[in-house]
């Protein structure tokens, strides 16, 4: 396989896309998982305010969202991501998919890192008449941090993971690539490089979250 223009534009064009679905998809995935996280939390049996029916409903929900595979999904949502985005190919539409797939995971991500935080501590907030909201917000996520930044970078990296997936169904980026070119016209050298353009990037942002999560750390400092 020759690298000519055509064929480096190709993987920069790969490399922008896959990245453009990553971050909104995370981010469109985070700002539904953590609100459901800290539910699950707060409306714990053990919680700031115990709701156990709504705690055990809600758990249920994001667990059976869990469950599905994410090709098996990715077919599933198709009437779903047409009515939002107006088609099913392409970048945007995969976006769809990638967000139902991904916030159940953050939520238990969050759930877990919030779990993390000494009961001490918060109890100490109860007792100097601080409300729910305080508590999550002064107490819970800043204690919690940490462990968030490290759960960001696994999830985020799986959502790489499932972008690369979401190219079986032409939603571009590397994965798109890869199958196109790699599988279909068996490219192996095209296949490679998708490969090794996508550890990389994954290793970018799990040293990115890590760093970040080391510095925000307040037992090693």
């Amino acid at each position: 396989m020759t690298f000519d223009q055509t064929t480096i534009n190709m993987l920069l064009n790969g490399i922008w896309e896959t990245v453009y679905m990553v971050f909104l998809s995370s981010l469109l995935s985070y700002v539904i998982g953590i609100p459901l996280g800290i539910a699950l939390v707060v409306t714990d049996r053990g919680g700031i305010r115990p709701f156990p029916l709504f705690n055990r409903v809600l758990g249920v929900v994001i667990n059976l969202l869990r469950s599905v595979p994410f090709i098996i999904l990715l077919v599933m949502v198709i009437p779903v991501t047409r009515l939002i985005v107006g088609k099913i190919i392409g970048p945007n539409a995969a976006v769809v998919p990638l967000v139902i797939s991904a916030f159940p995971y953050i939520s238990r991500m969050v759930e877990s890192s919030l779990k993390e935080v000494d009961a001490g501590v918060i109890e100490a907030a109860k007792s100097m008449g601080a409300s729910t909201g305080q508590i999550i917000w002064k107490v819970l996520l800043p204690e919690a941090k940490p462990s968030l930044l490290v759960g960001a970078a696994i999830s985020i990296t799986t959502i790489v993971g499932y972008s690369a997936m979401a190219g079986a169904v032409g939603a571009g980026g590397l994965g798109d690539i890869a199958i196109r070119y790699g599988y279909h016209r068996y490219e192996t050298d095209m296949m490679l490089i998708t490969v090794v353009l996508l550890v990389i990037i994954v290793q970018i942002i799990q040293e990115v979250f890590m760093r970040i999560s080391r510095k925000s750390d307040k037992r090693i400092r």
